[in-house]
């Protein structure tokens, strides 16, 4: 690799945000792009400079030049493109979710420790700028003990334009954004999950996936810690402007997400202190060569949804580069590695089971604990 890690972008939508980082940062090369639809493909690839174009997923891997693959598919596709990546010897980053079931994700696990290759989900909720400003308050001691931590992930999908899979998609089955605050801030697995199902969406939903809840909220236990959790998504059905956020409760300060877009977290201090606060951006923390890309400004595609919604995804996408590509130049694990993705997303998977069993209190694998 001399030192520079060679990589292939897969899926262009909001996947096309990467490739401009890969090309600014000065241990990555992006040599190649890949879309299923050519004519569009094309006109990514002439509108940035990419040489390299593949229509065909399995033939992008065969290609020697190609050290690793950044995979930004439909959520249905990711375990199979991960697991054909690592079979072929390419380190993987891939959005979320890491895998539809719990047997994909221990499958995942598998992989990454046989071929000996860096694995890593490319979860923005712990690289946004509010999640790394309380964890800088945090570390510092100004939150004190952590008492207990809440998520939350709502989102109103029931407008026409999404892919067909995702109506009427269990709540917990994409879970990471609201889970992965909580078990990072404390940097413990989750070990056991317990889930309530509420409300129902419309029947035409309810079918394909045997799922009927309008939302779910999981009760988590974390590995030899005294802090609970509680994660709440919606998907359908349900209205609320769009939310994914957390709120931590300490024994000397507080943190709570805005209410609505725009008001500004509000920092709880003393008995009765409580003020609305800007949380700074986080460029500072990133090399010169991409710290813009944590700028809002900086977003190609300002329409995406996932972008409209998730506000930026917070200024993470530089962070996720750096560890990924730090990671495969240092010969480590990725910080969020498969057993640490797995913790994430199978307790998500689970939450959903406890839901459907009434609220059975689930213990999380073995596989997953890190």
């Amino acid at each position: 690799m001399d030192n520079k890690v060679r990589v292939a972008v897969v899926g262009l939508g909001f996947g096309g945000e990467f490739v401009p980082i890969y090309q600014a940062y000065e241990k990555t090369e992006c040599v190649a792009v890949c879309r299923r639809n050519e004519e569009e493909l094309n006109k990514f690839a002439d509108a940035h400079g990419v040489e390299k174009r593949y229509t065909d997923y399995d033939e992008l891997l065969k290609d020697p030049d190609i050290d690793a693959v950044h995979i930004n598919t439909d959520l249905l596709s990711h375990y199979t493109f991960v697991e054909k990546a690592l079979k072929a010897g390419k380190h993987v980053a891939s959005t979320v979710p890491m895998g539809m079931t719990v047997e994909e994700c221990e499958n995942i696990c598998k992989l990454e420790k046989e071929t000996g290759k860096v694995y890593m989900l490319m979860e923005t909720s712990i690289y946004t700028r509010e999640f790394l400003y309380f964890k800088s308050l945090y570390e510092k001691g100004d939150i004190g003990r952590l008492q207990f931590l809440r998520g939350s992930h709502q989102q109103n999908m029931s407008l026409p334009g999404w892919p067909s899979y995702w109506y009427g998609m269990p709540p917990m089955h994409y879970p990471t954004h609201a889970i992965a605050p909580l078990s990072e801030i404390l940097r413990k697995p989750i070990k056991t999950v317990r889930c309530i199902g509420s409300g129902r969406i419309r029947e035409e939903y309810v079918g394909k996936y045997n799922s009927p809840f309008a939302a779910e909220s999981v009760q988590l236990t974390f590995a030899d810690s005294d802090v609970a959790g509680e994660v709440t998504r919606t998907l359908f059905d349900t209205i609320r402007q769009y939310r994914e956020s957390f709120d931590f409760y300490g024994s000397k300060e507080s943190f709570e997400w805005e209410q609505c877009v725009g008001e500004g977290p509000v920092l709880y201090t003393g008995i009765e202190g409580a003020e609305h606060i800007h949380v700074p951006d986080t460029d500072y923390m990133l090399p010169d060569s991409i710290k813009k890309f944590s700028l809002k400004n900086q977003i190609e595609d300002q329409d995406h949804v996932s972008f409209i919604q998730g506000d930026g995804h917070g200024g993470s996408h530089p962070h996720m580069i750096r560890e990924f590509i730090d990671a495969i130049l240092e010969g480590r694990p990725a910080h969020v590695n498969s057993v640490v993705a797995a913790n994430w997303n199978v307790a998500g998977i689970l939450a959903h089971e406890s839901a459907m069993r009434g609220g059975e209190i689930i213990e999380m694998p073995d596989f997953t604990q890190f």
